[in-house]
């Protein structure tokens, strides 16, 4: 647990010393990251040797103390934030069209890293609340850091993120009220189906779905992600929105009573459907780069947000695995599009998609680096997001009366398919002998390649990730 807890309070010492200091290290940060990233991969092999961990702040028991778990799954994301978080900061100081390395987005990104690990290791409902709103505020914080341009999307952000909040806290109080504990395991054991654990989990649940801009409580996703810095986005898009489901699928999946959950999951796995073709064909009539980026986010989502459904329908551990590799691949591939999207953006000055015409030949590493991490998204072998799809296809086909769920499945390809070609065939619609030198920045370029090298990557390590997630319960 120690070097979990290392990984956590490393970003959080370092944005500390940066905002008493005063200064703006991105080396300072990106040191931070890469020893976090060490922290909590040393923490995941503990997990692999010893099991779960318990660690009860300040040594009060449950329920009046905080208790910090650390489990496979903890330990994966911890390894899975810091990565990320390393990449994106690389990136910020290295790119040449950065519009972060002189701003407050290294102790924000450093508040925002702290914030997520403290996120992933409790099990109390009430310090839920105090790392959702740190992440929201954060979050908000970051996006203004593109200028006035960004304030409108901020601030509705900010707005419904309040409200959400206040959803969420009345949901608590309902529960600790009928129950007298937060605690997950404590309340696992006492939970009913009665009228107020009922309110207190649709109170909970709406607040959570809109912090994690799940279909359809997601208005506010594609103008703040669009409007954000490049950086910015990235880490919104791979790490923010996926706090919150971490959440809703442990509220979900260990508090609410069996039957609740099982009429849950319809609604969750429809919603997961609508996401899935409503925001892939908002993505492909958007004329706008990145808003065609933040779209398909929405409409990512709805694969994680259809698992969860299906899990509680049917209480089929399949769909626990497929939900969180879902939530790598996309986190990986996600930043990868956002970085390739923000130096394509920035290079030939222009916001629009059409703008893309003939890239493969003025920027062939950005392109192909989104196209790549397209093919993720759409689910092409051996890609990350094809060996999360097939388990969640799996279940699917042994039942006809299960099938119109693949048929969704299907819908939210087609759909992808659509967006990611859309901008790979403006793209290549040029065969120009003499292409135009925009003096585009390389190694951005290759750093926005690195994360959709990896998610390809996680086809190598796909049986026994799997096999791991099978013994360990997840």
């Amino acid at each position: 647990m120690s070097a979990a807890l290392l990984s956590l309070l490393i970003p959080l010492i370092s944005a500390l010393v940066l905002l008493l200091l005063r200064v703006r290290a991105g080396s300072l940060v990106i040191l931070a990251n890469a020893t976090s990233l060490g922290c909590a991969a040393l923490a995941l092999y503990q997990v692999v040797i010893n099991g779960t961990q318990q660690l009860n702040l300040g040594g009060w028991e449950t329920p009046l103390g905080i208790r910090f778990e650390l489990g496979p799954l903890t330990a994966l994301l911890l390894v899975f934030t810091a990565l990320i978080h390393l990449l994106v900061a690389i990136y910020a100081q290295r790119s040449r069209h950065s519009q972060t390395r002189d701003t407050d987005f290294w102790p924000l990104s450093c508040l925002l890293h702290a914030s997520l690990g403290a996120l992933w290791l409790s099990r109390d409902l009430f310090n839920w609340y105090v790392t959702l709103e740190l992440l929201g505020l954060v979050a908000v914080a970051m996006v203004i850091l593109s200028g006035p341009r960004s304030h409108v999307p901020a601030l509705r952000y900010l707005l419904l993120s309040l409200a959400a909040s206040l959803c969420y806290l009345l949901g608590v109080a309902l529960l600790y009220g009928q129950y007298g504990v937060l605690d997950i395991r404590a309340l696992a054991g006492v939970t009913s189906n009665d009228q107020v654990t009922r309110l207190a989990l649709l109170l909970l649940t709406l607040g959570l779905m809109v912090k994690a801009a799940l279909w359809p409580l997601h208005q506010w996703l594609p103008a703040a992600h669009a409007a954000a810095p490049t950086a910015v986005s990235a880490l919104l898009s791979a790490l923010v929105v996926k706090g919150p489901l971490f959440i809703l699928w442990m509220l979900w999946d260990n508090v609410a009573p069996v039957e609740l959950a099982r009429q849950a999951g319809i609604f969750f796995a429809v919603a997961g459907i609508a996401a899935l073709v409503s925001g892939g064909l908002a993505a492909l009539r958007t004329p706008w780069i990145k808003v065609l980026v933040a779209y398909s986010t929405v409409a990512q989502l709805g694969y994680a947000l259809l698992a969860l459904g299906l899990l509680l329908y049917w209480q089929d551990a399949n769909m626990s695995i497929a939900l969180w590799l879902f939530v790598i691949a996309h986190g990986l591939a996600k930043v990868s599009m956002f970085l390739a999207a923000g130096e394509m953006q920035a290079t030939l000055r222009s916001r629009h998609v059409s703008a893309l015409k003939g890239a493969s030949q003025t920027m062939p590493i950005a392109m192909f680096a989104f196209a790549v991490a397209g093919g993720s998204l759409i689910g092409l072998p051996p890609s990350g997001g094809f060996v999360a799809k097939w388990v969640l296809l799996q279940p699917l086909f042994l039942e006809p009366a299960r099938w119109p769920w693949a048929l969704g499945v299907l819908l939210g390809t087609l759909a992808s398919a659509g967006y990611v070609f859309r901008v790979v065939a403006i793209a290549f619609d040029r065969a120009d002998p003499n292409p135009p030198n925009y003096d585009s920045d390389v190694s951005a370029q290759w750093l926005a390649m690195l994360p959709a090298l990896i998610v390809w990557a996680m086809a190598l390590m796909s049986e026994p990730l799997i096999n791991w997630f099978r013994e360990v319960g997840l």
